[in-house]
């Protein structure tokens, strides 16, 4: 029975992983070698690729890091003040509030993405550095709040009421108590978006087409088309552009996962 078990998961393993493997061999193929030895290794290792690529996607990495940066700290410090008010604060409608940020996760993304380009377009925000940043921060603090949240809710009362008692005001609780205690719903909130600005490709591609603006899903759909059938350059740069978000979930991954446990609700 455990065999059975270890099997059927081992393939599954296998059959996530394979489009990322089949990338990583076709991305040191030449053309003839992509040609003659489609699935398999080939040799001599065509290291070429990757510096073509990189020529043709550094400049796109570069933006989308910025885009993903200033988007990401956005989403943190709204969400860190949102969450925090909402869990430790009492007044008029607090439970309505956060039932509404609720009732905006029900609201699929893609069914905003006309009204939101309708809305950048008629405010002559097409083709800025804004209307790339401003989108993913409204997005990212709708889940980010409500993370923030559950997690600050379950910090104990105590250690407010003792800093209190010891002359702590709001600013001096909210840095020095809230924020190192939610280091791990902070690195789940901006692993998740870090994630979703890397890969987003609608939004960049409606609103963008100055070359020099564009993030790097964009610039890969462009460089596809500039390589016409170089496969190998093409999944180079694929490469290089999954490269940035595997290494901070490598490093970052047991953080994500203690942010989410400690953040859903009744983990408490």
């Amino acid at each position: 029975m455990q065999i059975g078990i270890n099997l059927a998961l081992s393939a599954i393993v296998f059959v996530a992983f394979f489009p990322y493997i089949f990338m990583l061999l076709t991305s040191f193929k030449s053309k003839e070698q992509f040609a003659e030895q489609y699935w398999l290794p080939a040799w001599p290792l065509n290291l070429e690729n990757y510096a073509k690529a990189f020529e043709q996607v550094a400049p796109y990495l570069l933006m989308t890091f910025l885009v993903a940066a200033v988007s990401v700290v956005g989403i943190l410090f709204l969400s860190l003040l949102s969450g925090y008010v909402l869990a430790r604060f009492t007044f008029p409608g607090r439970q309505f509030f956060f039932l509404m940020v609720v009732a905006l996760l029900m609201v699929p993304s893609i069914a905003a993405l006309i009204p939101r380009f309708v809305l950048a377009r008629d405010l002559g925000m097409l083709n800025t550095f804004p209307v790339l940043v401003i989108p993913y921060i409204a997005a990212g603090v709708v889940l980010g709040t409500i993370l923030m949240k559950t997690f600050i809710e379950g910090i104990p009362q105590e250690l407010f009421d003792a800093a209190r008692m010891d002359g702590a005001g709001q600013g001096r609780l909210f840095f020095s108590i809230m924020l190192p205690l939610s280091l791990p719903v902070v690195g789940t909130v901006a692993l998740i978006n870090l994630i979703a600005v890397w890969n987003d490709f609608f939004w960049p591609l409606l609103t963008i087409t100055q070359n020099s603006l564009k993030t790097i899903s964009v610039g890969l759909l462009f460089f596809q088309g500039q390589s016409g059938t170089d496969f190998g350059a093409m999944f180079a740069g694929y490469m290089l552009a999954s490269l940035p978000l595997l290494i901070l979930f490598t490093f970052f991954s047991k953080y994500f996962l203690a942010g989410i446990q400690g953040g859903l609700p009744g983990s408490h």
